[in-house]
């Protein structure tokens, strides 16, 4: 009889997934989607071979520290690890996997509307349309501006922000990027796009920064109080990558003052919390953190853990290892 892994899953995943986890494996799923606590987390840690937990479950060092023999493997349900202490998994011995590149198209169109809806004040004009502030057109009312000619600063560009550099030159944008090395000459080539290796001189130069780099201990509040700054006060942000990735005090600080035009965020700082200030500023977009959130791309995250698990379990090396070199 073919040995089953006891494999526990901390949030509700799609019925196809769990449908497909019960076959392959000893499978203890979420079926209320209710964010495991700490001590649940602890206990799961004791008790599996393999966790499959998502971007809501932090398992720092001293949480780890707690994990039983038994445990192998955490395959992470998320495109990113930054939920996950790395150096302490790797210490222990256990294998960690994410699900890389699955979300590449659904997060560069998520981040392609914020970057027209700012700017055109989309979100604006439904919000007077629904409070009864429309009269009638006006030739001076609710104007925005076009996208056509102005600079879109990209910060990091790896697949979602080559994805999102795509999108953005059919719209007329002019294209430039900070990253750690420059891409591949033809990329570079074909978007049109400027490679600024000091983050700084781009910032103050662009109309537009998104926001597309991983969260890492290198880039925590990569965009500080002080490179905020540096923007134009006409300039908007988008963000849907992580949000630790920029100082959220100050910038709900800039975008309440004027020194910024606007912003689009999907994520923040301190998720679910989101800054007052923030809440209340009429030139900002806010979303709940779905820029990734399709039902397709949900299905392919979790086909990628049960392909991880099931070649682990084999024998072999999962496709998706997070190894120190990515940290």
């Amino acid at each position: 009889m073919v040995r089953k892994p006891v494999v526990i899953v901390t949030r509700k995943l799609p019925d196809v997934i769990e449908t497909r986890m019960r076959e392959l494996f000893d499978a203890q799923l979420n079926d209320s989607d209710k964010p495991f606590r700490r001590h649940e987390l602890i206990q799961a840690l004791q008790s599996c071979e393999i966790l499959v937990p998502t971007i809501t479950d932090r398992l720092d060092a001293s949480l780890l520290a707690e994990a039983g023999p038994g445990l192998k493997m955490i395959a992470n349900y998320a495109n990113g690890f930054d939920n996950i202490d790395i150096t302490a998994a790797l210490a222990k011995g256990l294998m960690v996997t994410n699900t890389p590149g699955v979300l590449t198209s659904d997060t560069a169109d998520a981040t392609m509307a914020l970057i027209l809806a700012v700017p055109r004040r989309f979100f604006e004009g439904a919000e007077a349309l629904e409070r009864g502030a429309f009269r009638g057109w006006s030739p001076t009312w609710m104007l925005g501006h076009r996208l056509a000619g102005k600079r879109l600063g990209i910060v990091g560009m790896g697949r979602i922000g080559e994805a999102v550099a795509r999108r953005a030159k059919a719209f007329g944008l002019q294209i430039h990027y900070h990253n750690r090395k420059p891409v591949r000459a033809h990329v570079e080539t074909e978007l049109e796009a400027t490679y600024w290796e000091n983050l700084d001189q781009m910032l103050s130069r662009m109309d537009i920064v998104s926001i597309n780099c991983p969260h890492t201990p290198a880039t925590y509040r990569l965009l500080s109080a002080r490179r905020l700054k540096l923007l134009k006060p006409t300039a908007y942000i988008v963000n849907t990558a992580r949000g630790e990735v920029i100082d959220e005090e100050c910038l709900a600080a800039m975008l309440e003052s004027g020194q910024l035009a606007g912003a689009g965020l999907d994520v923040y700082e301190r998720e679910p919390a989101i800054h007052p200030k923030l809440l209340k500023a009429r030139n900002v977009v806010l979303l709940p953190h779905m820029a990734s959130a399709t039902i397709e791309g949900r299905i392919e995250m979790g086909e990628k853990v049960i392909v991880n698990i099931k070649t682990y379990v084999d024998g072999h090396r999962p496709p998706d290892r997070v190894i120190p070199a990515m940290l």
